[in-house]
């Protein structure tokens, strides 16, 4: 009697977990970790200072260092996250985007060190800024020289990394701001297209073809696990189209649709935390049941993100949710499920549709790069209608709006469930960042410097400068500083019209509220929402403004990245009644700690302060020690309860009393 021989099975895609916390030396350890139980790929997350262009002793950079990921201010960084880690073994992506060529730059460098064979490495940066204008702040420079960079980096891997992946097309951020799936759908490929029209400059028409075939995206899959499965069926099939009937590309490999994924981080939820696993498994189906778009590339979050900085062992957990549906399931012994299945074409060819409609709108204003301020506003909207819709339980969210009671999770209980960088890792970084200046040589610094900015300013591909630059010494922040001085700074769109919506049913009670409070106030209510620091997750203070303005009260949002003392500066030239912070990437202490010092210097003690992000108890409780009058956190979903909150907080006492 003879056994079936066992049917053969795809690869399965490459297993990532998203790492990078407080130190480059405590970072490689994690990687390392992770290489050693199976991981198969490196996603390096960088701190916001090094995403955003400073080091880590810049003003800017207080509180920041080390918190949502590595810092990385020199080759020295670089060297360290790396060591014992063989680069030409290795595929890597790096999550980094305006400061792109630069983090590609001490890659290369640290590769060169190694005695790699540079043309061997593999891997990706995002290098995808149009999303960084729409949803996650972390730009430099305007669309223009930014795009140039883009497309710089893509032309030097073309002849010098012919197996890097030069640019990510994200659309993660776009869904997590709010986007349909038609809107992540048409924003991510006209952000595509714009790089692929610039790219045909750059390169010999001969090469082109190769170069569209090296474009990947990064994309989100969320809870509705079958319109995201048809989302990536759609997503293949018009980028095919795209690339053929747009570019010509005749190879149908050249025309694949190559994606890596991260599961949606925005659903998961603070409230019965433990429900996220199920969450995490679900929307993971949803890029890896149809063989005809499965992911190249998966990374799943921790369970308890909405909490705070998960731990290696939530990672390892998330981890082995990959490798059990890779290794134990039969998923991979399989042709699509799905080819010909009338429900799933249908739904295809409807978000085909509607992606082709506002692809159609964007190329008439002139593409991406012309439609920014469009695109933003457009995400503003569609995120107030879906939380709209969970206020008013049209999406049910376990947990949030429904069936809140339930038992402890017993995975918080102990250390609070999740990872506390230490304090002390800002100033330790401070101090090797002097030690590295002070032993370099600072007229080879200054040679690269000025090379780097001579091929700038005369639109010379940056990459062999900023190599050069890697290799000599030149820090974080000294590039940045180049590129700000040659091509200037970007202030993104807020989104936020001053102008109430039509979005105005069921504020009829809140209405009446501002107006009593303006009319014992003297004049209208005057709302402040500010962003302090360098947190770029802006849709938070865009919601609560919006909220804010379709109440009544009179709003200042002036978007992202802002210091403490120039907010206090705003609230006493707009003589602010109240002001509300939003701080998200877990540096809300010592933010906030300057913030209610210098209102105090300057007399505004008596403002109330609230205070928005994701701030476990203990903090919370030191920031009402501070002074601080309402702290909220993601399970305070009820915009209108916040609204009521602000209403009396701006009353007068004695109209109070």
């Amino acid at each position: 009697m003879t056994q079936d021989a066992t049917p053969a099975k795809d690869r399965p895609w490459l297993f990532r977990t998203y790492a990078g916390h407080s130190t480059a030396k405590a970072s490689n350890a994690l990687y390392r970790a992770n290489l050693a139980r199976g991981q198969t790929g490196l996603s390096v997350a960088f701190d916001l200072p090094t995403q955003t262009g400073y080091d880590s002793d810049h003003i800017l950079s207080r509180g920041e260092v080390g918190k949502v990921g590595v810092p990385v201010c020199h080759l020295g960084d670089m060297r360290a996250l790396f060591d014992e880690i063989p680069l030409d073994q290795m595929n890597t992506s790096m999550t980094i985007n305006a400061t792109a060529p630069w983090l590609l730059s001490l890659y290369i460098a640290v590769a060169e060190e190694q005695g790699a064979d540079v043309r061997a490495l593999q891997g990706t940066v995002q290098n995808d800024l149009v999303k960084e204008y729409l949803s996650r702040g972390t730009y430099i420079c305007p669309p223009k020289p930014s795009l140039a960079m883009i497309t710089d980096v893509a032309a030097y891997t073309r002849e010098h990394l012919p197996k890097w992946n030069p640019m990510n097309v994200c659309s993660y951020h776009l869904q997590e701001a709010g986007a349909t799936p038609e809107q992540e759908l048409s924003f991510a490929l006209a952000t595509a297209i714009a790089v692929l029209d610039d790219l045909k400059g750059k390169v010999p028409p001969e090469a082109f073809p190769a170069m569209v075939g090296r474009i990947s995206f990064f994309v989100n899959a969320g809870i509705r696990f079958v319109t995201e499965l048809c989302k990536m069926r759609a997503f293949t099939e018009l980028w095919d189209e795209i690339t053929a009937e747009r570019y010509g590309i005749e190879d149908a490999k050249y025309r694949r649709f190559r994606y890596g994924v991260q599961v949606n981080s925005l659903g998961l939820t603070e409230q019965q935390p433990e429900n996220n696993v199920y969450r995490i498994l679900i929307e993971m189906l949803a890029v890896t049941l149809s063989k005809n778009a499965r992911a190249r590339a998966v990374q799943l979050p921790a369970w308890n993100e909405a909490l705070g900085l998960p731990r290696p062992w939530d990672q390892q957990w998330s981890l082995r949710m990959q490798q059990i549906m890779a290794y134990e399931t039969d998923l991979l012994e399989f042709d699509d499920l799905f080819e010909g299945n009338p429900a799933v074409t249908a739904k295809v060819e409807a978000l085909k549709a509607g992606a082709r409609a506002e692809l159609d709108a964007l190329d008439g204003m002139g593409g991406a790069i012309a439609a920014i301020d469009y695109m933003k506003a457009r995400l503003v909207d569609s995120n107030a209608a879906r939380l709209g819709r969970i206020e008013a339980e049209q999406t049910i969210v376990v947990g949030v709006n429904r069936w809140q009671e339930g038992e402890p999770s017993p995975l918080t209980a102990g250390d609070g469930g999740i990872m506390v960088v230490d304090p002390a890792v800002e100033a330790e970084q401070i101090g090797r960042l002097a030690d590295w200046r002070a032993s370099r040589d600072t007229q080879e610094v200054n040679a690269a410097l000025e090379t780097l900015r001579a091929d700038a300013r005369a639109g010379r591909n940056i990459m062999p400068a900023s190599i050069a630059a890697a290799r000599a010494g030149v820090t974080t922040g000294e590039w940045a500083d180049i590129m700000r001085a040659v091509h200037g700074e970007y202030r993104g769109p807020t989104g936020v019209s001053r102008n109430p919506s039509n979005q105005t049913e069921g504020l009829d009670t809140i209405r009446e509220a501002v107006d009593a409070v303006s009319t014992r106030l003297g004049r209208r209510l005057k709302f402040l929402v500010g962003k302090p620091g360098l947190d770029g997750h802006s849709n938070g203070a865009e919601q609560i403004a919006v909220r804010a303005r379709d109440c009544g009260m009179d709003i200042t949002y002036d978007g992202i990245r802002l210091t403490p003392e120039q907010i206090v500066a705003k609230a006493i030239e707009d003589q602010a009644h109240v002001v509300g912070l939003s701080i998200l990437s877990g540096s809300h202490l010592p933010l906030i700690e300057d913030l209610m010092a210098r209102m105090k210097q300057a007399g505004l003690a008596d403002i109330p302060v609230v205070v928005g992000g994701i701030i476990p108890e203990e903090d919370a409780t030191r920031l009402r020690a501070l002074g601080v009058a309402r702290v909220y956190t993601p399970k305070d979903f009820e915009l209108n309860r916040i609204m009521m909150d602000i209403v009396a907080l701006a009353t007068p006492e004695e109209a109070a009393a």
